[in-house]
Parts: C-alpha cells; structure tokens; sequence
C-alpha cells in the first residue's frame, strides 16, 4: 500500500488541492491576510505538482536532463520531496504564521516563487518546457508576488522574515540538488 502512496501521491494531491481552493473562502474567512496567503500556497502548489508529476513526467524528464540519462531521482525522492517537503513545510509555514509571527508565511510564499524561477531557469538552460513550467510561471510568481506585497502592507514583511523565508526556500532547493548530485548527476557536465 505504501508503495502505492508513493507512486500515486500526485493524485490525491491533485484532488485535495481543488477541493481545499473551494473551501479557501469559508476556512480563511476570518484569518489575516497573510496568513490566509500561507495558506493558499498549499493547494496551488498541489495543483502545480499535477501538472509536474501526472504520469511520472518530472522524474523521467529530469532524469534525462539532469540527470543525464542517470536515474538520480527514484519515486521514493520525489515523494519526500513533495509530500513532507512541500507539502509539510507549507502547513508547518501556516502554524508558525498563526501562532509565532505572521511573516514566517513567508517560508511558503518563497518556496513557491523559487520553484518557479527554477522552473524557468530550467526551461531556459535546456531551451524547452519542463513539466511544472507552466504554473510555475503562471501561478507562482504572480501570487508570490501579490503575497509579498501583501505581508508589506499588513507589516508582517520585514527584513528577517523575508530572509528566513528566502534562506528555508534556498536551503531546500539545494538540498535536492545536494541529493542528486550525490546520485551522480551532473558528473559528466562541464
């Protein structure tokens, strides 16, 4: 069964996200603004982990790219990667914005606007799509960055919760690529 959440998690996902976008309304009815943005984060995410992962088309195409033809990213990878990494960073963002400081939500706006400039990076360093481009480009950065200007004008956007925020979103970024380097992509490049 596990090896089935493993392998199927995009879906449930995917499902989740719609069915969270519909209830956004009425569960942040009351919340700050941005903590109601933290939140969003969550289901846009899983909608843009769709159009990433439907068919296992990230991991296969970055294997190919990145990885050389190397399979430097396994089900299991992308799982962690999204469910606990993602996914789990995002509600851990929330808790934190709703009961520590509300510009640690900012942890789950940058996570989103980095993914999409690497995204774009990615598409621009291989001159073609790669699966996620789209909403990378067309969901994150715009809502990443209506949100930061929301933490702005709510005054929950100072200088150190943009900085945590970029730092966790960088470190978690370089964490993947610490881990597929460790499988041995990137070797043969110059």
């Amino acid at each position: 069964m596990f090896e089935r959440l493993i392998t199927h998690w995009v879906y449930g996902g995917a499902l989740a996200g719609l069915l969270l976008l519909m209830l956004f309304p009425l569960l942040t009815a009351g919340w700050s603004m941005p903590l109601a943005l933290t939140f969003l984060h969550l289901p846009m995410y899983m909608l843009h982990q769709y159009e990433e992962h439907d068919q296992d088309r990230f991991r296969t195409f970055f294997n190919r790219t990145v990885g050389g033809g190397k399979p430097v990213l396994s089900p299991l990878a992308v799982f962690i990667i999204n469910v606990p990494g993602v996914w789990g960073v995002i509600v851990i963002a929330t808790y934190l914005a709703a009961l520590r400081e509300p510009g640690l939500g900012l942890i789950a706006v940058y996570l989103a606007v980095v993914n999409g400039l690497v995204h774009i990076g990615h598409a621009l360093a291989f001159k073609m799509y790669n699966p996620g481009l789209a909403t990378g480009a067309a969901l994150f950065l715009p809502v990443g960055a209506y949100s930061i200007w929301r933490f702005q004008i709510a005054g929950a956007g100072g200088f150190a919760a943009h900085a945590i925020g970029i730092a966790v979103a960088l470190a978690i970024h370089a964490g993947i690529i610490v881990y597929v380097r460790s499988q041995g992509a990137f070797a043969d490049r110059t």
